[in-house]
């Protein structure tokens, strides 16, 4: 039996890091312990000064084996986790799974099959040599490999690999570790209830060219749950914590055939627990009927999320979103229709982004008149067309779109160190690594805060707030009890 101790770094690139909690990393927990393995889990989220919580935490503990999960944004972050356990505790073994590697090790298979040493090549040449083992893709059974060998790549990010989910695994594996995280420390409402995200598929099918994991299978091929274990899981949240507030963090509800039928069992859930319930989740507006609105208020769903991304027909085009400014406008109708809250998801920086397709873009939020919206600058990540597509050219990168030809130029980004290509603060707060013929990279970031701040005033939507970071205080040697169990928590 090997004790590991599974990490969630900070996030302070996001407006507030504990709204909601890392599902993936909770799943690989509870993966672990139904096999008899003990974990611990350092929650890093919000910790300012993470990496003193490292140092009590490893010089308290006897635990070699550490496992990192990172999203691209999160990869500085657990650079500097890996270097910090690295000084304290030579002998450790560190294993880094999680987007970010998977989508850069999608990405370099792509640059080898075209016979290139490029960007995700030298991503992933530096990756081994701050981690010992990488596992890519699914990590709920991959992890017992990554525990058995001490350097190496684990490609679960292959739908012939023995560790890639299929459905029936996806829905016997046992639900998220939550009782390794402060579940009360996370703080996301709907329609004023205390709410918790939870995922009844995976993958999304769709070719959107700026997506990561377009061509990855781990986020490309669907993978879905039987509509029971979604409802135990659901019975348990509300057993166990109470909650009545359920946020679906699948990538499209709508592309499941049978997503009318969860909703029926959703109804029947509540009239058994005679409780009401408020749900949020995403979907594909194309696909988007009155019959499922219809549906999705009678179970509880007062919100809808859909990445729209654009009011230009030129650039809906370019990147392949599969529907068109009537579809989208139609799916506000729909909604609307059936009193369901729209937020919608837009992006600019785009192929081809000029100022009259942002100004398209602003013209379609006050036609249509969202609940609520977010518009972020475009980034380029590995596992995207804008990302694996793209051509090198000295010290940037073109991704030229096959259906109008229209260019996107890339800055090279540090993946390792860079941390302001990410989303930020929508007051203001945003840089971009992307430009185009007819935007630079400055204009492009003023005409997102001046897109921002017009739509918000006429709508009247306010921005949302920032909560400031923790400060964790030294134990100063007084052991395990001293880190706080919003932070440390472990297998019983």
């Amino acid at each position: 039996m090997t004790k590991i101790c599974l990490i969630i770094p900070p996030s302070p690139f996001l407006l507030d890091e504990r709204v909601f909690m890392h599902i993936g990393i909770l799943k690989v927990a509870s993966s672990l312990e139904s096999q008899g393995e003990k974990v611990d889990l350092l929650d890093l989220s919000g910790i300012e000064n993470y990496t003193d919580v490292l140092e009590d935490y490893v010089k308290n503990n006897e635990c070699l084996t550490f496992g990192i999960t990172a999203s691209t944004p999160q990869i500085p972050f657990a650079a500097n986790i890996a270097q910090k356990i690295r000084s304290l505790s030579s002998r450790s073994k560190i294993i880094l799974g999680g987007p970010h590697v998977t989508l850069m090790h999608s990405a370099k298979k792509r640059e080898e099959k075209r016979g290139i040493y490029s960007r995700a090549c030298r991503n992933v040449e530096r990756l081994t040599e701050i981690f010992d083992v990488l596992v890519c893709g699914d990590g709920e059974l991959s992890i017992f490999s990554a525990l058995k060998i001490d350097k190496g790549i684990i490609d679960a990010d292959d739908s012939k690999s023995p560790f890639f989910l299929n459905n029936d695994q996806f829905t016997s594996l046992p639900a998220p570790a939550r009782h390794l995280v402060d579940v009360s420390s996370y703080n996301y409402q709907i329609e004023g209830r205390q709410s918790v995200s939870l995922i009844a598929q995976l993958g999304c099918p769709f070719k959107c060219s700026f997506c990561s994991g377009r061509n990855s299978p781990f986020l490309r091929k669907i993978r879905l749950r039987s509509s029971d274990s979604v409802i135990e899981e659901l019975r348990s949240l509300n057993r166990d914590y109470g909650f009545t507030g359920f946020m679906f963090y699948d990538d499209e509800l709508n592309v499941n055939k049978e997503f009318t039928i969860l909703l029926d069992k959703i109804c029947r859930l509540q009239d058994e627990l005679k409780q009401e319930f408020r749900l949020r989740g995403f979907v594909k507006s194309e696909l988007f009927t009155d019959q499922q609105a219809s549906s999705m208020y009678k179970a509880g769903f007062r919100w809808i999320l859909t990445g729209f991304e654009s009011g230009d027909e030129r650039i809906l085009k370019n990147i392949q979103k599969m529907a068109n400014c009537s579809d989208n406008t139609r799916a506000v109708e729909i909604a609307k229709k059936n009193n369901l809250k729209v937020k919608a998801l837009m992006s600019v920086g785009h192929a081809g982004e000029s100022y009259e397709t942002i100004e398209n873009t602003k013209n379609w939020l006050l036609k249509v008149q969202p609940d609520d919206f977010d518009c972020s600058v475009i980034t380029s990540y590995p596992g995207s067309p804008y990302f694996d597509d793209a051509v090198e050219d000295n010290d940037f990168y073109v991704y030229t779109s096959p259906i109008t030809g229209d260019k996107l130029y890339q800055s090279s980004v540090d993946y390792l160190r860079d941390v302001d290509f990410y989303k930020g603060n929508p007051d203001g707060g945003y840089t971009s690594y992307v430009w185009t013929d007819h935007l630079t990279s400055r204009e492009i970031v003023d005409q997102r805060d001046f897109l921002e701040k017009e739509v918000r005033k006429k709508l009247n939507i306010p921005f949302n707030q920032s909560n400031s970071a923790i400060r964790y205080e030294h134990s100063m040697g007084m052991g395990n009890a001293s880190i706080p169990d919003f932070i440390l928590r472990r297998s019983k």
